[in-house]
């Protein structure tokens, strides 16, 4: 019997509910929960395909399911049981506080926890040990959001909601792509418009994102201008009287000190700095004034700077300066990056943070969080941010490290410290729902936990709404809630730590945690004391919504009163700051990462699925043409990116998106799916091998939006390619056998294709020819060794071609083949076996080399559309034989191939597809 679970997406922040189906105890589908208010129904691709990351195989192959322990560094892990498990954590644990103090050890957790496993980890640290010393991924993405909100508005609460995109005149959207990283969001934007086609929308962002190719404006900066800009901005306010001088005199402060500041950045001087067009600038500020109400969004593109608290709060300066928040359609809305980066803030999951927005410095919170939580005081000074941790653990100060629910090994900065950090540490835990993590190489022990569809407890979104997240189906193997593996390991250690005291754990579900979670909010901003579990059942509900409250509220500050000493929103003195590390002549290219339509962080989840590779299939580096013409590249060409703290080798791309000097590589791309060893040995780390560790001072967040590169053709001459289908279980334990092959060569990347079946794709490259044993094991593990299968070999020059064929007549497919050497006949051999095209009438002449087919063949081209398997061709085709405007071409276009028309992720570009086939009007001569 089919059975359906209410719960939530675990991506990003727009907090989506989703409907679990169930039967016989496994999950088999997933939709968008229509009663949900982020949602009303809508997933994106990565949402929509949720139940296949869930599926027995997936599970089998890629989940950790039992505790698990490595008697030496680097050897292979062995299973040991949970009792054993926890007296092992609990004894090196307590013995390094015991010999070197609190601070010896730290904890990094992670903004896709729920709110009741963060409770818990920050009680463990704070409460119990006595450090401060636990902080979380949301430090990568969310601080500068934090620390951008509390010196401006008071506390860190975005004070809009997803409605007041319906309201917006304007729409300000700043360091956001946000059709790729919030793209259910972008559909409520797309609606908004449809419904007042007068709405002006404004994109700040160096690339010409699918966001900003539906502005009416892009401001196309400079990496890292942001705060100038908003300064010139404001500047062309004061000149032109566009503030609202009564709302500044009523209800902020520090507004003099400001105009002081921004007198200095004339439109002229800062259209320069920004390389914009002076007019662009002057626009821009007309009508976030006048084009009013006017809602901002904002994300990574601001967050993730070295002045990433100042880009947030002058931003913050506009809309106090024109009145515009604490009304429909207005305010500053930073978009949350992950699906409970809000729920880790409001518990005060961050080094520098307490319980329910309380200040770590102030003295008062100290004493009313130790009074809560039955302590006899919490320390006062500031524990390791996220770059400070590993730092620490590197240099020896931190002895003893608990990783949950993320993967430093790839998504931290400037890999060669977080490595060696890894490395040095006395004792790693990680706890984690999938073994297949870069993290989890480095682990001492290994703690299985649970994931979505498993989980129970809550989350809160970027627009303050807190959601239950129910369990659809039993936890597989041995693995556990991640709040109850932090319980019992905190009862395990409180006996050691204070014997004979008073139980600070005595946690029996999730609920009972969030209970007292929720009397820390009593009487605080964010307070949540007239919720309950209950209600939260019945319907998801934004804070605040204290005891004795009807509703939450969607909009704060309409009444003009803000969070703060007076009351009043405090205007920042916004100095602007260049990037912490600018092009020069021997790195002159400006490294942006960010994410792609259908993948999430570090893949662990949507990297098991190859139906997410169809729109971008391999990692590549992508370039201005410019740029790549003038260093004789074209595309696919392999390039060495080189910064001042590694290297990276990767395929070059043409983009029309990129301005001059800048190149974008996603941020996804770590070692599971990009590696390769450097010509002194060292394994390549993927993208964030190079990026940078300098941080915000206030924030401490990583600027991780831009990194000085060079770029120089990677002279690797023999070249690699193996694709084969193979059964999901197959494909996955195959990817597994493959990664440890990955340092043999200079460049190598691998990872899954497929729709409807599961493939492998391995490409890789070297100076010269490995040993032919190692293109024997590759063959292996592809399954390509099989008796029947056609190869030919020629190992003096390097060369080597193997093809498996199945079936018989019409029927015979392409199932599997390696190209070693000579390549260039991935051009047909590569479409004959992905388009599942008859193979037939080549015989053996597969095995002929050469860009040519021996059979013409016309390739399905490169998806666009991936809930219905939509190529570009097939697009570009279709809309030859239409006719009419953009939008009814893009109607006609959506009825015939239904594309874009189940999640929508696609039709941002569809739309770039028909303007840019559209035909250019004739203009009569008069």
């Amino acid at each position: 019997m089919k059975t359906e679970t209410r719960s939530t997406c675990p991506y990003c922040g727009v907090g989506c509910g989703v409907l679990i189906e169930t039967e016989a105890g496994a999950i088999t589908g997933v939709r968008g929960d229509p009663d949900h208010p982020a949602n009303f129904g809508r997933l994106c691709s990565k949402g929509s395909n949720l139940h296949l990351t869930a599926t027995a195989a997936v599970t089998l192959q890629t989940r950790l399911l039992q505790p698990m322990q490595r008697l030496q560094r680097h050897a292979p892990p062995q299973a040991i049981g949970w009792d054993a498990a926890l007296d092992l954590a609990t004894e090196r644990f307590a013995s390094v506080i015991e010999q070197h103090g609190p601070d010896a050890v730290g904890f990094y957790i992670s903004g896709q926890l729920l709110t009741e496993d963060y409770y818990v980890f920050n009680k463990l640290a704070k409460g119990l040990i006595g450090t401060n010393n636990v902080d979380t991924n949301s430090r990568l993405c969310m601080s500068s959001a934090v620390a951008g909100y509390k010196l401006t508005l008071g506390a860190d609460a975005p004070p809009a909601c997803y409605d007041d995109l319906a309201h917006a005149a304007t729409l300000f959207i700043a360091g956001s792509n946000t059709a790729f990283a919030h793209p259910i969001l972008f559909r409520r934007i797309e609606d908004a418009r449809a419904a007042n086609p007068a709405l002006k929308i404004v994109v700040v962002d160096p690339r010409r994102t699918e966001t900003a190719e539906a502005a009416d404006l892009h401001l196309q900066i400079l990496p890292g201008t942001d705060v100038a800009l908003f300064n010139g901005m404001l500047h062309v306010m004061l000149w032109e009287g566009w503030t609202d001088q009564a709302y500044i005199a009523a209800h902020t402060q520090g507004f003099d000190a400001l105009k002081a500041r921004v007198r200095d950045f004339a439109p002229k001087d800062v259209a320069k700095l920004c390389g914009i067009r002076e007019a662009d600038l002057v626009q821009a500020a007309r009508w976030f004034a006048t084009s009013t109400p006017t809602l901002s969004l904002y994300c990574q593109g601001l967050n993730q700077s070295r002045s990433g608290t100042l880009k947030n709060a002058a931003l913050i300066n506009l809309h106090l300066a024109t009145g515009q928040i604490g009304k429909p359609g207005a305010g500053p809305f930073s978009l949350t990056g992950q699906p409970n980066a809000m729920g880790g803030r409001e518990v005060g999951g961050l080094a520098n943070l307490l319980s329910a927005h309380r200040d770590l410095a102030n003295p008062v919170h100290r004493a009313e969080v130790a009074a809560l939580w039955g302590v006899d005081d919490v320390p006062a000074a500031p524990g390791k941010t996220a770059v400070e941790m590993f730092e620490a653990v590197a240099d020896g100060q931190i002895k003893a490290l608990w990783i949950a629910c993320t993967n430093p090994a790839q998504s931290m900065p400037d890999q060669a410290i977080v490595r060696r950090a890894l490395e040095r540490a006395e004792f790693v835990v990680v706890q984690e729902a999938f073994a297949t993590t870069a993290t989890c190489a480095f682990a001492d022990l290994l703690l299985p936990a649970t994931t979505w569809g498993e989980k129970d407890g809550t989350v809160t979104n970027s627009e303050r709404r807190i959601s239950r997240v129910r369990p659809a189906v039993a936890a597989p193997g041995e693995t556990r809630e991640d709040w109850a593996i932090a319980t019992a390991f905190a009862q395990r250690l409180e006996a050691r730590l204070r014997p004979g005291r008073a139980a600070l754990f005595p946690y029996a579900d999730a609920q009972s945690v969030w209970n007292e979670h929720r009397e820390s909010t009593r009487g605080r901003d964010l307070d949540i004391t007239g919720l309950s579990y209950a209600q939260l059942d019945a319907a998801p509900a934004q804070w605040p919504w204290p005891e004795g409250a009807s509703a939450g509220r969607a909009r704060l500050y309409e009444d003009g009163v803000f969070p703060t000493a007076d009351g009043r929103a405090a205007f920042a003195d916004t100095p602007f700051e260049p990037v912490a590390e600018p092009r020069d002549a021997r790195y002159p290219f400006a490294l942006n990462t960010g994410r792609l339509r259908d993948q999430w962080h570090g893949m662990s989840r949507t990297g098991t699925q190859g139906r997410l590779f169809g729109h971008v299939p391999e990692p590549v580096v992508e370039m201005n043409a410019q740029d790549m013409a003038r260093l004789s590249l074209v595309d696919g060409d392999l390039v060495r990116l080189t910064s001042r703290r590694g290297e990276l080798v990767i395929p070059a791309q043409a983009s029309a998106q990129q301005a001059p000097a800048q190149v974008f590589v996603a941020m996804h791309w770590g070692e599971e799916f990009l590696s390769g060893a450097s010509a002194t040995g060292v394994t390549l780390a993927g993208v964030n091998g190079l990026t940078t560790s300098a941080f915000c001072p206030k924030s401490k967040q990583p600027e991780l939006k831009n990194a000085a590169v060079k770029v120089a053709k990677a002279e690797l001459p023999w070249r690699l390619l193996a694709l084969a289908w193979l059964p999901i279980d197959a494909a996955l334990a195959a990817r597994e056998a493959l990664r440890p092959l990955l340092a043999a060569f200079g460049f190598a990347a691998l990872v899954p294709f497929g729709r409807e079946r599961s493939g492998v794709l391995l490409r890789a490259a070297a100076a010269t020819a490995p040993p032919p044993d190692l293109l024997l094991k590759i063959e292996a593990d592809l399954g390509l060794g099989a008796v029947g299968v056609l190869h030919y070999a020629d190992v003096r020059r390097g060369q080597r071609r193997t093809m498996r064929l199945l079936g018989e007549g019409d029927a015979m497919r392409l199932d599997g083949f390696l190209l070693a050497g000579d390549i260039a006949a991935e051009a047909w051999v590569r479409p004959l076996l992905q388009d599942d095209l008859p193979a037939q009438a080549y015989g053996r002449a597969l095995l002929m080399p050469g860009a040519k087919a021996p059979v013409a063949l016309a390739p399905r081209g490169r998806q666009v559309c991936s809930c219905f398997d939509v190529s570009e061709p097939r697009i570009v085709a279709t809309l030859a034989t239409l006719a009419g405007p953009p939008d009814a071409q893009l109607d006609q276009l959506q009825r015939r191939l239904k594309c874009g028309t189940n999640c929508g992720s696609c039709l941002p570009e569809l739309r770039r597809l028909v303007r840019a086939h559209a035909p250019i009007p004739v203009q009569e001569t008069p």
